[in-house]
């Protein structure tokens, strides 16, 4: 999971909002500020379609490289390209939808979506009370990549109706988000099978500020 906030990244003119829900995959880049390791560049790096066009067209250079002959009708034979490139990204790297509905248990399915909704506004209440907001809306933004057959890739972001604008966010509220979020039995997996059997990748929880409760805005006054 990474947190989207002014200092998380360094490419902070992403955050950039006009309407929300502000979504990122497939739109912008986003490169962590803080170490993540190789395996977490590379994860990153393999968002970008052109890299994955790539990759996936290697047979056919190799064939065109290791047999001279064929070179010339591979290269004149755009619509293979097109199959080829269709089949990895839809049929290999996403779940094909005929293959959906077996991901996951409808009923069990909604339980971790539940749960995502309780846990993410329990954040948020947490967030919005310490900032002594009376008003507005905050929204806890999930997003997940769509592609299927790697470690889940999980943006959040808290965004905001005031402006509209993604919360510059403090390291104790960042905290909150990491150890309140994805609490057992939701973690960053299960939501992404979730997800994948919907076809749906991003989810927006809102809270108004207004329905915070005093005992709400008394913890957060002790803490």
């Amino acid at each position: 999971m990474l947190i989207l906030t002014h200092d998380t990244i360094r490419n902070p003119a992403i955050l950039q909002v006009r309407q929300l829900p502000r979504k990122f995959f497939g739109r912008v880049t986003v490169w962590p500020r803080h170490p993540v390791g190789l395996g977490g560049r590379l994860r990153i790096v393999i968002e970008f379609q052109w890299v994955r066009y790539s990759l996936s067209l290697l047979p056919l250079i190799g064939i065109g490289l290791n047999w001279n002959s064929l070179a010339l009708p591979l290269a004149q034979a755009p619509i293979l390209m097109l199959v080829l490139l269709w089949f990895v990204e839809m049929r290999l790297l996403r779940v094909p939808a005929n293959k959906r509905a077996q991901l996951i248990d409808a009923a069990e399915a909604e339980r971790g979506l539940d749960l995502l909704r309780v846990q993410a506004r329990a954040v948020l209440t947490r967030i919005a009370a310490g900032r002594k907001m009376r008003s507005g809306a905050l929204h806890l933004v999930v997003e997940q990549s769509e592609l299927g057959v790697f470690a889940p890739l999980t943006y959040v972001s808290v965004q905001s109706d005031e402006g509209p604008e993604v919360l510059r966010l403090t390291q104790a509220e960042q905290q909150i988000i990491a150890e309140g979020l994805f609490q057992e039995p939701l973690s960053e997996a299960l939501l992404h099978r979730i997800n994948q059997s919907q076809n749906i990748f991003l989810r927006d929880i809102t809270l108004e500020a207004k329905g915070i409760s005093a005992h709400a805005r008394l913890a957060a006054a002790l803490a």
